[in-house]
């Protein structure tokens, strides 16, 4: 079972309706216990990072968070990716959850801001999340900000006049800046992967 946590900042249909898709379990919850005995979780989000942190931080789900992402499968989607790092920038400088490494600044890029639409991934690890989705698959954006870590947590990147990384991870950790539940098919594949980590094929 996949819970896909809700704190009032999260794209929570389109991700349940790709999960129902694929035939993986999920439910989408805000109950600590229900995350606790979760075989693996989603963290979705849209907005501004502050914001989205207080939201958490008021729903008290930050600690359970922290403690369960390195127990099982995790996967930070857009907004819920940026959270994942130490700290981010938007408006003011906010502290994140504090799983990864670094912090989520502006894209600074001459092409037109937000980085809206589709793109390319760019490789530069073995990402089980990636198995059997080729080097150049596209993949949906909708971002002004991007993330800074350091290199070995960078399993692909997409070029939008700044290497933008794309998808993170640490472990059985990830964080996908784009949307794979809006990707087509090479989004499914991905939470295919995601959902086969947790034991279970779909």
């Amino acid at each position: 079972m996949i819970a896909i946590i809700d704190y009032g900042a999260g794209n929570l249909f389109s991700v349940g309706n790709a999960l129902r898709y694929i035939g993986a379990p999920y439910q989408v919850t805000s109950d600590p216990g229900e995350i606790e005995r979760a075989d693996g979780l989603i963290l979705p989000g849209v907005g501004a990072f502050p914001d989205a942190m207080g939201m958490l931080e008021k729903a008290g789900l930050v600690p359970v968070i922290r403690r369960e992402a390195v127990k099982k499968p995790f996967l930070g989607i857009c907004l819920g990716m940026q959270l994942l790092f130490e700290k981010g920038t938007e408006f003011q400088e906010t502290g994140g959850l504090g799983l990864l490494p670094g912090s989520v600044d502006p894209i600074v890029t001459p092409y037109k801001v937000p980085h809206m639409g589709w793109n390319h991934l760019r490789k530069s690890g073995d990402s089980p999340l990636l198995k059997g989705v080729p080097d150049g698959s596209s993949v949906y954006f909708v971002h002004s900000y991007m993330a800074h870590t350091r290199p070995e947590n960078v399993s692909a990147y997409a070029d939008y006049g700044a290497a933008v990384p794309a998808l993170v991870e640490k472990g059985h950790l990830f964080g996908a800046q784009f949307h794979p539940e809006k990707s087509g098919e090479t989004g499914l594949a991905i939470l295919r992967n995601f959902a086969g980590l947790l034991g279970g094929a779909v």
